[in-house]
C-alpha cells in the first residue's frame, strides 16, 4: 500500500482549476464526467502495480459508495467510474429526477412534505464526499487506516459537461484505461514530466 505523502507535490503546479460555468444550471438532464482528489494528493486507496489498480480496504468503500449513488438518487445513474491511489475518476448521468427523501425527524406518517431538493451535481458530490469521509474516518478509527490531513478530499472539484455520445465513449475509455496511464498521470506525485509534455487534444479537455 502506498502511504500518504506529499513528496514531489507543489500545490501550485498541482492545482486543479474549477471550470464550471456560472450560467449553467447542474440540475439539469445529461452526463457529465467528475474527478476528484484527494487532500494534497495523499494515496490513501491502494496502488498501481503493472498498469492495473488494486485497491486496498479504503478503495474499496470508495467504490461502493459510488456504487450506492444510484440507490439514493431516483434521478441518477452512477456510469463508469476508477478508483485511483489519490483520485477517483467518474461519469455521473443525471435523469431529471429529484433525490429520494426520506421522513424529517418528527414527521407525521402520510403527512404531506414540501418538494424534494432539486438533483444537481455538486449535491451528488456533496453526498459522495460525506459518505466516504464519514466512512473513511470510521476506518481509521476502527481498522487503522492511514489518516488524512484536515480532510480526506480538496475542498473543489473537476467536472465537464459531456455533450454527445462519441464524447462519452472516449471518456469511458479514458477511465477504464487511467491506471495503464498512472506513470505519466498528472495527479501522480511521483510525476516529474513537464506539465505538457503530452500534447492534448483540444476537443479532450478533462485530460487537463
Amino acid at each position: 500500500m502506498i502511504r500518504p505523502t506529499s513528496m514531489n507535490y507543489d500545490p501550485e503546479k498541482h492545482h486543479r482549476r474549477s471550470i464550471r460555468l456560472k450560467e449553467y444550471d447542474y440540475s439539469q438532464p445529461g452526463a457529465y464526467f467528475i474527478t476528484i482528489c484527494t487532500q494534497d494528493r495523499a494515496c490513501l486507496f491502494g496502488e498501481v502495480v503493472d498498469g492495473e489498480m488494486r485497491v486496498n480496504d479504503a478503495g474499496r468503500m470508495i467504490q461502493s459508495v459510488w456504487d450506492e449513488m444510484s440507490a439514493f438518487y431516483s434521478g441518477i445513474d452512477a456510469d463508469e467510474f476508477v478508483v485511483m491511489p489519490n483520485h477517483i475518476h467518474g461519469i455521473i448521468v443525471l435523469v431529471g429526477a429529484t433525490p429520494c427523501g426520506r421522513p424529517e425527524s418528527g414527521q407525521a406518517q402520510g403527512q404531506a412534505r414540501g418538494p424534494a431538493p432539486t438533483l444537481s451535481v455538486p449535491a451528488a458530490v456533496h453526498r459522495f464526499k460525506t459518505l466516504t469521509t464519514k466512512r473513511y474516518t470510521d476506518g481509521i478509527k476502527q481498522s487503522g487506516w492511514p489518516p488524512f490531513r484536515g480532510r480526506l478530499w480538496q475542498r473543489n472539484y473537476y467536472e465537464h459537461i459531456i455533450r454527445n455520445d462519441e464524447s462519452l465513449n472516449r471518456i469511458r475509455e479514458y477511465i477504464t484505461n487511467n491506471p495503464s496511464q498512472w506513470s505519466l498521470d498528472r495527479e501522480n506525485p511521483n510525476f516529474v514530466g513537464a506539465r505538457h509534455a503530452v500534447p492534448l487534444p483540444k476537443d479532450e479537455p478533462w485530460r487537463a
